[in-house]
C-alpha cells in the first residue's frame, strides 16, 4: 500500500475515532508533545472531524498547561506519558487528580471542567485511554458519521488554536480557520518553489506546536505533497545537519539561534550536505551576516527569510530564493500574494512614504479570526476595516520588499532619540568574536534609558567592553553606541524562545 493512502486511512480511523468518544465539531482537542508522527495524525484527524485543534507548547510547565487548557475549554488532551524531563501525565495528575479514579472517557475535574478525555501516545495510564483505542473505537456507525459531517464543515470554521508566546501578561489563543492556513500553506509553497521542484524533502527542526511547523510543514506536505523529515522529536542541532546528510533533504527550516547552531557545529565541513538547495530562516529578526555565513559554511545558497505572525498564519512576506544576495539577508521579502500591507505613522494611523518606518498592518485571507474568548484583546489588534496590526517597525520599498526594525514595544528612547534594538543588534552580528547580540534598555536618570548590549561570544572568544565600544564607534550613530556591554552565556527566552521582557527589568 503506498505510504500517503495508509496515512489517509490512518486520519479517517483517528477522526471517527475522536466522534466516537464524543467529541463534536467545534469541540477543543489540545496536542501536547514533541514532534511526532502522531500530530501530524491528529492534525488532520481533528480538522476532517470539524474539532479545533488546541497546540500546545511541550515545555509548558503546571501553570501554564492548567491556563491554556482551560481558557480554551479542552475536551480531549493528546500526549506522550513523558519526553526527556517532561512527564506529562504526571503533570496532568497534579492538575486534575480526579483522573486517577475516573473511567477513561469520563474524567470530570473541577479545575478543568470541560476535559473528559486524555489519550496517552506510548504507556497505558489509569483513567486515560490510550493512542490504540481511539483508533480501534471508530465502528461503521462513526465512520458514516464522519462522512455525513463533511457537509457541514465550512473553510471559515475555526480549525486550530495557537498560543502567543505572552512576552506580556498571559498567553491569548490566535484562532485560525481552513481558509486561512490552507492558503498560507498553498502560497508559502508557491513562493519557495514547491509547485515546480522535483520532490522537495523538508527537514523540519522546529516546533509543530508553532505555526511555522505546522502550517510550513504539515500543512505544506498535504497541499503540495512535500516529504517531511523529523531530524529528531525535540530539537537537537546536531540531528539537523546528520538528517540534511542522510535523508537527502533539499529544504531546511530553522529560526536565527537553530541555524546559528547547525554552523558551529565543529564538525560540521564532514557531512555531505550538497542536496540542500533551499532553506527558511524565520521566527525572530534574522541577522544579515548569519544569513551570509549560511550560505558560504553550508552551502545553501537559496536561504531566505521569512516574516509573519501566529495572527496572520503566519507567513506574510518571504524572499525569492532566486532574489539576490542583498535583498535576501537584508530584507523579509516581499508581501505575499492575495495579501495587502501598508505601513503607518503608530500616532496617527497615516500612511508613510515608501522608505519611512512605521507600524506594519496587514489585510487578507491570512487574518486570524479572533483571540479566543478575548473580544477587546482582538479588537485592540483589528481594526474595523479588517488590518492587522503587527506591532512591528518597518519599511517598504517601491518593490514591497520590507525591512523590519524592530517592536515598537522594544523601542528605546534616549534622550529623546528613538533606537530600535533590532539594528545595533545586526550590526553587533557583524564582529567576528559575537556569536548572539540583544539590546535592551536600562533606566537612566539623565537620559531616560541607556543601551545596553548583552553578548554571548563565539566558542573560545575572549573579549571586552572596551572592545566592543571602539568597533560600533563611527559605524552606527554614538547615540546608538551601547553605554553598557555584558558578556552573557544564557538568554531568558519566553516558551517559544523569544527574548522575554524580563531581561530588562534583571539588569
Amino acid at each position: 500500500e503506498l505510504p500517503e493512502l495508509s496515512v489517509c486511512r490512518g486520519v479517517d480511523r483517528a477522526a471517527a475515532g475522536l466522534l466516537a468518544l464524543g467529541l463534536t465539531k467545534g469541540d477543543r482537542l489540545g496536542m501536547w508533545g514533541p514532534n511526532t508522527y502522531e500530530w501530524i495524525l491528529f492534525q488532520f484527524a481533528t480538522a476532517k472531524a470539524g474539532i479545533i485543534l488546541v497546540s500546545v507548547n511541550p515545555v509548558y510547565q503546571l501553570q501554564e498547561a492548567e491556563f491554556a487548557l482551560r481558557k480554551v475549554g479542552c475536551k480531549a488532551i493528546v500526549c506522550p506519558e513523558q519526553f526527556k524531563t517532561q512527564k506529562y501525565c504526571n503533570m496532568l495528575r497534579q492538575i486534575c487528580p480526579e483522573i486517577e479514579s475516573s473511567t477513561p472517557g469520563d474524567i470530570k475535574s473541577a479545575r478543568l471542567p470541560d476535559l473528559r478525555s486524555v489519550i496517552v501516545l506510548d504507556n497505558r495510564q489509569p483513567g486515560m485511554l490510550h493512542f490504540e483505542d481511539v483508533m480501534e473505537a471508530g465502528s461503521s456507525q462513526y465512520v458514516q458519521q464522519l462522512q455525513d459531517l463533511q457537509k457541514t464543515i465550512s473553510f471559515d470554521d475555526p480549525i486550530n488554536i495557537q498560543f502567543t508566546s505572552g512576552t506580556t501578561g498571559a498567553p491569548k489563543g490566535a484562532t485560525l480557520s481552513h481558509f486561512n492556513i490552507v492558503n498560507n500553506a498553498y502560497y508559502v509553497g508557491k513562493r519557495v518553489g514547491y509547485t515546480w521542484k522535483p520532490h522537495p524533502r523538508i527537514c523540519l527542526p522546529v516546533p509543530l506546536y508553532h505555526c511555522f511547523g505546522s502550517v510550513g510543514g504539515g500543512m505544506c506536505m498535504a497541499v503540495h505533497g512535500i516529504s517531511l523529515v523529523f531530524p529528531s522529536a525535540g530539537y537537537d542541532g546536531k540531528a539537523n545537519i546528520a538528517a540534511l546528510e542522510s535523508e537527502r533533504c533539499t529544504f531546511i527550516y530553522g529560526t536565527p539561534t537553530m541555524y546559528v547552531d547547525m554552523i558551529s557545529q565543529p564538525d560540521l565541513a564532514k557531512y555531505d550536505l550538497s542536496s540542500v538547495e533551499t532553506g527558511i530562516m524565520a521566527g525572530s529578526p534574522c541577522p544579515p551576516e548569519l544569513v551570509k555565513k549560511v550560505i558560504s559554511a553550508m552551502g545553501i545558497k537559496g536561504i531566505t527569510i521569512g516574516y509573519g505572525t501566529t495572527e496572520n498564519s503566519p507567513v506574510t512576506f518571504c524572499a525569492d530564493p532566486l532574489d539576490n544576495i542583498q535583498r535576501k539577508s537584508e530584507t523579509v521579502g516581499f508581501i505575499m500574494d492575495h495579501l495587502e500591507v501598508k505601513v503607518v505613522n503608530p500616532t496617527t494611523g497615516e500612511v508613510v512614504p515608501l522608505g519611512e518606518l512605521g507600524e506594519i498592518m496587514i489585510r487578507g485571507y491570512c487574518v486570524m479570526l479572533e483571540y479566543w474568548g478575548d473580544q477587546a484583546k482582538t479588537e485592540e489588534c483589528i481594526t474595523k476595516s479588517g488590518w492587522y496590526k503587527t506591532g512591528d517597525i518597518g519599511s517598504l520599498d517601491a518593490y514591497s520588499y520590507c525591512r523590519i526594525e524592530g517592536r515598537i514595544k522594544d523601542m528605546l528612547i534616549r534622550g529623546g532619540e528613538n533606537i530600535y534594538p533590532a539594528e545595533i543588534e545586526q550590526f553587533l552580528h557583524t564582529h567576528p568574536k559575537v556569536k548572539e547580540a540583544q539590546v535592551v534598555g536600562v533606566k537612566d536618570f539623565r537620559m531616560g534609558e541607556e543601551v545596553c548590549a548583552c553578548i554571548k561570544l563565539a566558542d573560545g572568544e575572549k573579549c571586552t567592553a572596551e572592545e566592543i565600544k571602539a568597533y560600533c564607534k563611527g559605524q552606527i550613530a554614538h547615540f546608538k553606541i551601547p553605554r553598557y556591554v555584558l558578556f552573557v552565556t544564557s538568554y531568558p527566552l519566553t516558551i517559544t524562545g523569544k527574548m522575554t521582557s524580563r531581561l530588562r527589568t534583571d539588569l
